[in-house]
């Protein structure tokens, strides 16, 4: 991508209303555009680094046998009213309602149990239907009574939100232990595995307890009390003697300390609750009908974006993890001059990806600027001094030290 053609531009600063760093750096760097408060749209580099979380979510999920599907956000209420998930003071209003021109009343959607609990009914007779494991990308909206720490809290937001529906609770929770390791696996491909944490939480309605992934973030608006060194994360809302008991946990065998950190995904126990109240069930092999027992899996994809973003940034810009790097390359002309055109073909032909900051009216001074601002892992500058040497100007994002490589050997030393 030719950077002269980019139409997002930079920012020397961000608006004045905007307070998180997370939103700050992506705005101002051209990720993001802020509509109003809670809603944010992704422009072409932030879209790109979406695409890539999605895609590592998606590959392991289908791993593990998950169905890519995707649902409407328009609900009508006749589902959600067999949940009681349809009154106006549910989580202080959290729906967004609307109406057809036939008066038909709508909502847009929050979640999805009851909506994918009625499509499985349509399919789902026999036990030889079961499992089935179902997951989505999809907007959800919800009526915020505050949004606030940037695209850590929307009112409009991408989703990911799986689906496990099981012949027994036995078979629920063989998937259940599987997807905390699927979680893992997800965090360390996206560069904060070693910063967040299984955590004990509150079931909500679903159950007693429930097991949310916690990243250490200043940014965070939760509170764990944690063990690092042994793993052991409590969200301190929950923290008490009780939970202490039924984890076994003797907090004298712990160093307990508190730290800020913010929720990047959850796992919950739904039950039977859903299945009984809108009636998806199966034959067993005795022909008798019994309930489908159902688990869910979220993940926040822009709480994700944010949260890498608050972790890896100082104070010239994003550094982004090259798993999710809107580009691996930022490659910088200093003057008009055709061996980078050279360079920039050649690195595209190779499959690597670049952006190239051809712009002709730019000083170097603030395209170097903006290369630390955006922040793709490598920055590359070709200018007539480099060229003397038949190299060009290597430097990582999270390095400030510059070298200089043969361009005949510099593929092979970026694909290393």
């Amino acid at each position: 991508m030719k950077q002269s053609r980019l139409f997002s531009k930079t920012r020397k600063e961000a608006p004045k209303d905007e307070v998180s760093k997370n939103a700050q750096l992506l705005i101002r760097a051209g990720f993001v555009h802020k509509e109003m408060a809670g809603v944010y749209t992704f422009l072409p580099l932030g879209l790109r680094v979406l695409e890539k979380i999605k895609q590592i979510i998606r590959e392991e999920l289908n791993k593990v046998g998950g169905q890519e599907m995707k649902m409407t956000a328009l609900q009508t209420k006749d589902v959600w009213e067999k949940t009681d998930r349809w009154r106006e003071d549910l989580d202080d209003g959290i729906w967004f309602r609307t109406h057809l021109n036939n008066e038909t009343e709508l909502g847009l959607a929050f979640t999805h149990e009851e909506a994918l609990t009625n499509i499985m009914a349509n399919f789902v007779s026999s036990y030889k239907d079961l499992p089935i494991y179902a997951y989505q990308f999809q907007t959800k909206f919800r009526n915020e009574l505050r949004a606030k720490s940037g695209l850590l809290r929307g009112r409009e937001f991408l989703m990911k939100d799986l689906y496990d529906f099981s012949l027994d609770e036995k078979q629920h929770k063989e998937f259940y232990e599987r997807m905390k390791d699927v979680y893992k696996k997800i965090f360390n491909r996206l560069g904060i595995g070693d910063r967040t944490f299984l955590t004990i939480s509150n079931g909500g309605t679903f159950s007693k307890y429930s097991f949310e992934f916690q990243t250490v973030c200043d940014a965070g608006e939760d509170i764990l009390v944690l063990d690092e060194e042994k793993g052991v994360a409590i969200n301190k809302d929950d923290f008490n003697d009780e939970v202490c008991k039924d984890f076994n946990i003797k907090k004298e065998d712990y160093n307990f300390v508190e730290k800020k950190s913010a929720e990047v995904g959850d796992i919950y126990n739904l039950g039977e609750k859903y299945a009984k109240a809108i009636g998806l069930t199966y034959k067993d092999k005795d022909g008798k009908d019994k309930p489908v027992f159902m688990g869910s899996y979220g993940m926040g994809v822009p709480r994700i974006m944010a949260v890498i973003t608050e972790l890896f940034s100082d104070e010239n810009g994003i550094i982004w993890p090259e798993a999710v790097a809107p580009y691996k390359v930022h490659l910088i002309s200093i003057n008009k001059n055709e061996e980078a055109e050279k360079i920039y073909r050649e690195l595209e032909q190779s499959g690597i990806e670049v952006l190239f900051d051809d712009r002709e009216d730019v000083a170097p001074g603030e395209k170097f600027a903006d290369a630390d601002l955006i922040g793709c892992p490598y920055r590359l500058v070709v200018s007539a001094k480099t060229l003397k040497e038949d190299s060009v100007e290597i430097k990582r994002r999270d390095s400030d030290k510059t070298k200089l490589i043969e361009i005949g050997k510099l593929i092979k030393n970026l694909n290393n």
